[in-house]
């Protein structure tokens, strides 16, 4: 059963997205599009929770892993239109213990660029995840793994922490405040870090395949996830998926615990595609959105094994993980979710599913619901 709002024009999305339900494999999914600032798709369906046979309503949301660095990333930017920070400037001159180990030079741009060499925090504890305090001075012992600013790769785990510190060192609120009151709140976007109670009964369980292989690959002692993704507790109920426990769903952890759905992003990603302006709420200026998506670096991430490209502080479009038209920004995450800005087309698209695909990039489903709404504009 599928519900929700497709505009004439907009038809193939919604075939597209039925068909993700009939031959692809899903289970609970949003997907919802902003066309030169109106919302013109807005569509739902499928099992919330398998287990207590929910279905998905109108409010479901779901943890849409990576996709919370780039809200991270927007909430470093805003800072810098507003004259708070200097994307050019050390890190250090706003966090004075990020200097330590040879991190003095590393400048905002290069930490917003994942290029920073900060990809472990090898002084917290196992487990240690949820404290912040521990994770934060971990990041301000730690030694880069290269020469900053020579080589990019992916920071799964640490972008969220050193995007959240930035914030809070120069703005004085903690990222989740700052994201609630200066982006969720004017936008009406229901999007958040760490769960309250009372969102609890509206959440969707996430569901993964067996063999997701970066998982696979941050549980396995020996590998480089691993290495990065130690630091997260283990869940009560060893045989659920980390994604449902309650205490990570409740935790500071913004690299990935950030929950809402495909309607919250896409209006987010909408105030990116209409030069940083919506319904009145600015966010930002067109010229760091530009900024944003101008290619830093693009290569096999040493992280994923991915190819990657990345602008500054979100992910890029490419042929092979992210195939979408013309200069867009936006930030996939674990298993399928996917936020993406298109400033010149004045597009804006999201895709919120809870039972993932098989890696680090776009499934099958969601490519097919891009494929049909880029069909359908030519």
């Amino acid at each position: 059963m599928i519900d929700g709002e497709c505009e004439p024009g907009f038809e193939r999305m919604r075939d597209a997205f039925e068909a993700n339900f009939r031959t692809r494999g899903e289970l609970g999914a949003a997907v919802c599009v902003y066309q030169d600032g109106r919302k013109v798709v807005d569509l739902w369906g499928g099992m919330a929770d398998p287990v207590t046979q929910t279905p998905w309503r109108h409010d479901t949301i779901v943890g849409m892993m990576s996709v919370g660095k780039g809200m991270a990333a927007l909430c470093v930017l805003m800072l810098a239109d507003r004259g708070q920070l200097d994307l050019d400037q050390p890190v250090a001159s706003y966090w004075p213990e990020f200097a330590q180990a040879g991190k003095a030079e590393i400048t905002v741009r290069t930490l917003l660029q994942s290029k920073a060499a900060l990809l472990y925090a090898d002084a917290a504890p196992d487990g240690s995840g949820y404290d912040w305090d521990t994770m934060i001075h971990a990041f301000e012992v730690q030694a880069p793994v290269w020469e900053p600013g020579t080589r990019g790769a992916y920071h799964t785990m640490s972008a969220g922490f050193l995007l959240g510190e930035l914030v809070r060192r120069v703005d004085g609120r903690r990222l989740e405040t700052f994201f609630d009151e200066e982006v969720a709140g004017p936008l009406g976007a229901d999007y958040r870090f760490g769960l309250r109670n009372a969102d609890f009964p509206r959440l969707a369980r996430i569901s993964a395949p067996h063999d997701q292989g970066l998982v696979e690959q941050m549980t396995t002692p020996g590998t480089d996830l691993h290495r990065a993704w130690r630091i997260r507790p283990r869940p009560a109920d060893l045989r659920e998926n980390p994604s449902n426990d309650p205490d990570y769903l409740k935790a500071r952890f913004p690299s990935s615990n950030g929950q809402g759905n495909a309607r919250a992003v896409a209006r987010v990603f909408a105030v990116l595609a209409e030069s940083g302006e919506l319904d009145g709420v600015r966010l930002v200026s067109r010229e760091l959105i530009d900024q944003a998506r101008t290619p830093s670096w693009e290569d096999v991430c040493p992280m994923t094994g991915q190819f990657t490209r990345y602008g500054a502080g979100f992910v890029l479009p490419d042929p092979e993980n992210l195939p979408w038209p013309g200069r867009a920004l936006g930030h996939p995450g674990l298993g399928g979710a996917l936020g993406i800005a298109d400033p010149d087309a004045r597009l804006a698209f999201a895709y919120s599913p809870n039972h993932l695909g098989h890696g680090a990039g776009i499934s099958d489903r969601c490519m097919a619901l891009i494929d049909a709404l880029w069909s359908e504009r030519h």
